[in-house]
């Protein structure tokens, strides 16, 4: 299995890489997700559904791109990806202490990774806690980010506090008492997903039937979260924050029932004039709801980065989205200044 081993403190990182290319992606999963959670993303993006082989060739950097040795760097030559388990969850270690888990500590977790895999620079995309794990990489480190793309994300802190109603009530106490793989997908599904996704008819059933079977079974897979992992996680959640030298330095180098949408605009604002929100309609999982909007996001900042556009000048998809059809997804990028 492939394991980043950090001998400074015992953790051990699971990830998988899929693609190959000299364009190297860093995914950063969110609370209680795990690396099968950037699917719809990792096909997308490099066109494979399966991982790469578990033995890879060791990597070098040529011309500030990574690259596998023996392969070409040419220009447009393919997307390597790589997901990974944050502590805590999945096939990961799982400390038992709370003062092991904070967004800072994860993002080292992070970079031990891209040291591990060779990489000196890569593109990171961060899905909600993984958005602030990403802030918190692209702080510590911006030498090591092409671009930096928040999904989902807020300021940690009161921030991670959802809209409370008895819709949400409801969920938070269903979500507590879930101790089988079934009774936790059906709480997964009403928090990740709008009510009109999951009722849409494809062939003789909704997608609430067909999520909720894929659902059961990658939870079965992977076990289900241990209190210590879910209430860490949680932890690093609510210490979470971005000091403002934090975010200088992220500036100077570049309908969600989960994450209110005001957070990452509020987000947005204090990363301008280095930012750009995009808004797409749909729920806290956005990147499964509507992955072909997203993923074309992805893919237009990743071009944007390599060709030193301006923020305005990037995306079109902004202007293009109606008020009612937006929900929050957040980009940033160092070089080529751009949020969206």
């Amino acid at each position: 299995m492939p394991y980043c081993d950090q001998s400074s403190n015992g953790i051990r990182i699971f990830y998988r890489r899929c693609g190959h290319g000299s364009t190297k992606v860093l995914l950063i999963i969110g609370l209680a997700g795990t690396h099968d959670s950037w699917g719809p993303q990792i096909k997308g993006l490099t066109g494979a559904v399966e991982p790469n082989d578990e033995e890879e060739a060791p990597t070098e950097t040529v011309g500030g791109e990574s690259n596998t040795l023996g392969e070409e760097v040419r220009e447009g030559d393919g997307i390597e990806v790589c997901c990974f388990d944050n502590r805590g969850v999945g096939r990961s270690s799982v400390p038992t202490e709370k003062s092991d888990y904070t967004t800072t500590i994860m993002a080292e977790d992070a970079l031990a990774l891209l040291d591990h895999l060779g990489w000196k620079n890569a593109h990171v995309f961060g899905h909600s806690m993984g958005a602030m794990i990403a802030c918190k990489l692209a702080a510590m480190a911006p030498d090591r980010i092409c671009s930096l793309a928040l999904l989902n994300v807020t300021g940690g802190g009161f921030e991670c506090f959802p809209k409370i109603d008895l819709q949400m009530l409801s969920l938070a106490f269903r979500f507590l008492r879930a101790k089988t793989p079934e009774q936790r997908a059906m709480v997964d599904l009403e928090t990740h997903y709008t009510k009109e996704y999951l009722d849409e008819c494809v062939g003789s059933c909704t997608r609430r039937d067909i999520l909720y079977q894929d659902y059961v079974k990658a939870i079965s897979s992977s076990g289900m979260q241990s209190n210590y992992g879910f209430e860490g996680q949680l932890n690093a959640c609510w210490t979470h924050n971005m000091t403002s030298k934090e975010l200088e330095t992220i500036r100077s180098s570049g309908d969600d029932i989960i994450a209110q949408l005001d957070h990452a605009r509020r987000l947005a604002k204090k990363l301008q004039p280095v930012a750009r929100m995009v808004e797409l309609h749909g729920a806290h999982l956005v990147s499964h709801e509507r992955p072909e909007e997203v993923n074309l996001a992805l893919m237009e900042l990743i071009k944007a980065s390599k060709s030193k556009l301006e923020p305005e000048e990037w995306s079109h998809l902004a202007e293009s989205e109606s008020d009612e059809k937006r929900a929050d997804k957040y980009e940033s990028k160092r070089d080529t200044d751009l949020v969206t």
